[in-house]
This record gives structure tokens, sequence and C-alpha cells, in this order.
């Protein structure tokens, strides 16, 4: 009897086997996120006030103020910003970059901490108020909170977005618009972007967030991992988590294996872990990489067919890295004559200075004063210009307020 038993046990326990595999090959697939991320959310804390770095006392201020004057001149009733208007036909035609007007409002609240003036954060707040709704946020198909543009979520758009938070912070002391806590809404941005990380240690840099929400995996933008790295660090300095700090030192560890490119973001995040934590070694070695490329194409970068928009991202580079090495007690000052190199080229590209010898007229200086024409053959007038040279000359009049 115990003989019968046993092979009767046997095929019920595979026939078992069988339907439980039947009805599991059967069920349909579960989709995974596609980016989970491995350290637990931290929990938004108040702001400190913000510490500033002292700028220096320069006629380089002036520059600074036209240009934001000029933004503020282009400025629409409901707070839009000109994204580009080409100074000889006055043509806009363009399909603007909510990337790139978004940074065009951090720019604005730089020139308000600058120049000490209201009228400027007055009209970053008039235009952040017109962006802000291109927040998206979805729970149920990505993390935290992206800026929708273009019919996807660029990595870049989720960072820029926090560098005018932190802009304004560090020119109002405030966090709060009107009713609306910018302060979590950076935290939410953060959190897209560290649910981007790649397993390789950088980032993903474009999702779809349509459907169930996926990541571009061929999509690569050569700036979006340097300002993911600086947008934590600003997080960092804004909440005091450790969190957001960690999180940037991981990237900026991939970073350092990957080559040298003439990266603004990457330097800007450099100069942060110069003041908020420190500056390692191969982070030193990896900076003087950046600053003798940029360096190394200084005479193509200064002929008058060149671009002044590429040119003031090179401003912003060198004079960030000049902060790192000074705030790390490194050799700095043969950066001087560089940036002060690239400095004078782009001065003779903001209108009505013009190293193209164009004939202008006093409507046109009246519309366009202040703002940065491209190149002779291309005499337009573009937001992100005028947002780099702002960041670019502010960084340096910190670092010379280090001296």
């Amino acid at each position: 009897m115990r003989n019968r038993i046993i092979p009767i046990f046997i095929g019920m326990l595979v026939l078992a086997g069988i339907t439980y595999f039947w009805i599991n090959s059967n069920k349909p697939e579960t989709q995974t996120p596609a980016v989970e991320i491995a350290s637990p959310i931290p929990v938004v804390v108040s702001v400190h006030a913000p510490e500033v770095l002292p700028l220096a006392n320069s006629p380089l201020k002036a520059s600074i103020t036209s240009a934001g004057d000029y933004l503020v001149r282009q400025q629409l009733a409901n707070g839009e910003l000109a994204y580009q208007v080409n100074i000889l036909t006055s043509d806009r035609a363009s399909t603007p970059s909510y990337i790139r007007l978004m940074g065009g409002v951090g720019a604005l609240y730089t020139v308000c901490r600058v120049a000490e003036d209201a009228v400027y954060c007055d009209a970053g707040d008039r235009a952040l108020e017109q962006y802000l709704p291109n927040l998206l946020t979805h729970p149920e198909h990505f993390k935290g909170t992206c800026l929708y543009t273009n019919g996807a979520c660029p990595l870049g758009g989720g960072a820029v977005t926090v560098d005018t938070i932190y802009k304004r912070w560090q020119a109002t002391g405030s966090v709060m618009l009107d009713d609306r806590d910018l302060l979590a809404a950076a935290a939410d941005l953060g959190y897209f972007i560290v649910s981007m990380r790649r397993p390789d240690g950088g980032f993903y840099h474009s999702f779809d967030p349509h459907f169930a929400g996926t990541v571009d995996s061929n999509y690569f933008d050569p700036t979006f991992n340097g300002e993911g790295v600086a947008a934590l660090l600003q997080l960092y300095e804004m909440t005091g988590n450790e969190f957001w700090l960690e999180q940037a030192r991981e990237v900026d560890n991939f970073m350092l294996t990957q080559p040298v490119t003439e990266d603004y973001g990457h330097s800007y995040a450099l100069a942060l872990f110069a003041r908020l934590d420190e500056l390692s070694r191969k982070d030193q070695d990896y900076g003087k990489q950046i600053a003798d490329l940029i360096i190394a194409g200084q005479i193509r970068s200064l002929n008058p067919a060149n671009s002044s928009i590429s040119t003031t991202t090179k401003i912003e580079a060198l004079s960030a890295l000049a902060q790192a090495f000074a705030l790390s007690n490194a050799d700095h000052e043969w950066l001087d004559h560089e940036i002060n190199a690239f400095i004078t080229f782009v001065r003779a590209r903001q209108f009505p200075a013009n190293d193209c010898n164009f004939e202008i007229t006093k409507d046109m200086i009246e519309s366009y004063k202040g703002g940065l024409f491209n190149t002779c053959e291309d005499p337009a007038i573009r937001v992100d210009g005028v947002q780099h040279w702002v960041n670019g000359l502010t960084m340096y009049l910190e670092y010379q307020g280090m001296k």
C-alpha cells in the first residue's frame, strides 16, 4: 500500500508544478518602473538663510544690470520672456525652449542680487509664475516632478528649475511664491533627477511621461550630467540634507571617469563642492583639464565669426573653476587673464557695442540695449546667451571678491 501511495504523491506534485507554471506563464507581464531610487527619499526641512559670496566692486556690474534691463524691457505683460530676436530685422520666429526660458528667469534673480533692486526679482516672479505650470507630477508614472517641454521631460529641465529656485532664494532669502512652497517643488524636482540615475553612475537624460513612462536611453546632452550634479548640491545647501550631497558625489565620481569637455555645469558643481564640502585631488585635476581644454581653443573662440553664446559658457566655466581652486587653496590666478580675454570679446557683442560694425538706430538701442547678439552672420539675441553672461560675470565678481 505504501509503495502505491508514493508514486501517486509524486504524480500530484508534478501535476501541481505544471499547473503553477501554466498559470504564471499566462499571466500578463507586469510593467516595472523604468528607474528606481535606491536610496530612501529625504524629508524636506525648513530652509535656512542663504550665505552668498561677496561681490567685488567692479564696472562689470553695469554689464550685468544692463543684461537684466534687456530681459525686463522685453518681458510681456503676462510675464513671458523674449526667447530670441534678430536685432537687424526684429524677427522673433523660433521654437522656444522652456529650459532656456527658465534659465532666463534664474538670471533675473541673479541680477536682482547683484543690483540689490527688487524690480528684477519682481520680473523674475512674474516669469516664474508663467513657466511653473509646465511642471508635471504623475506619481503612478514617475518619481517626483519634471519640467515638461517639447513632448518629454529632459533631465536639464529639472536641473534648471532647481537652479532658478536656488537663485531666487539667494536673492530674496525666501522659498515662498505667494502660497506656493518652492522648496518643496525643488525637492520634488530633485527626486525626479535622482530617479534618472543610470546603473553606470550617470543619468538618463530624457524621460517620456506618457502612458506608463519610459526613459530614452539613446538621448544625450553634454551639459545635463553637470547641471544635474549642481542642482543636487543646491538642494543640499538649501536643506542641509546629506542625501543630496551623497547623490551628487556619486555622479561626480562617475563623471571623473569620462572624457573631458568644456562643461560649465560640471565646473559650477566643482565650485559648489569646494564651498559646501571639499574638492578632492581628482576633482582639482579634472577641473584643470576642463580649463586647459577651454583655453586651448581661445584664439578660435575669440574670432569675430564665432558665437558669443558659446563664449559666455566658457566665462561661466572658468569663473566657477577659479572659485573652486581659490576655495581649495589651489593655484588659481593663472585663470584671471584667460577669463578677462573672453569677457572682452563678449562685451563687444553686448548691444549697442558691436564688433561687426552694424548700422544701428536709436530705436534699436532703446529696444535691445544690454542684450548679447550671437555672431555677425546671426545677429540674434537669445535668452540663454544673456543667462550665461549674467551667471559667468557674477561668478567672476564673486571670485574677485575672495581676493
